[in-house]
This record gives structure tokens, C-alpha cells and sequence, in this order.
């Protein structure tokens, strides 16, 4: 047990006696020039031609609510609910 315990204390100083990682320091370039003259592009420049999109068939839903000409109950309804 006592050996134990002993070797419990060497494990921390064990620990501390390890070389520390040296600190990586990274650098990068502060600036780049492009000189875009030098770069020289081949090709022609050309319209893709006639470009035509056909409209989208839209669909047309039926509407489940009764058409009404007038609200007017339900408007008076509401009114005497709030009076």
C-alpha cells in the first residue's frame, strides 16, 4: 500500500518533468499580387443563342366556400358579442 501511495506522488512531478511542446507559430503571406495582363485567356465570347422558357401550367383549385353577396348577420353577430 505504501508503494502505491509513493507512486501516486511521482505521477504528477512525472508529468511536469516532460519537455513542453514547442509553440508552432504559423505566417502567412501579408500580400499577393496577380498581374492580370500576363494571364491570357483564349476563346470566343458568343450569346448562347435564343433562350425561351415555357410558361408553367398552373393549376386551378375550386373554391369549397359558398360564395356569399353579404356578410351582414355575421358582421351584427359579432358587433352585439363585443357590446
Amino acid at each position: 500500500m505504501k508503494t502505491f501511495a509513493i507512486v501516486l506522488l511521482f505521477i504528477p512531478i512525472l508529468t511536469l518533468a516532460q519537455e513542453p511542446k514547442p509553440n508552432i507559430r504559423y505566417e502567412y503571406k501579408k500580400f499577393e499580387k496577380f498581374d492580370f495582363d500576363e494571364i491570357g485567356v483564349e476563346g470566343e465570347a458568343g450569346s448562347p443563342g435564343d433562350i425561351s422558357i415555357s410558361p408553367r401550367l398552373r393549376k386551378e383549385f375550386k373554391n369549397k366556400l359558398p360564395e356569399r353577396k353579404s356578410f351582414n348577420k355575421e358582421m351584427k353577430k359579432a358587433i352585439d358579442g363585443i357590446r
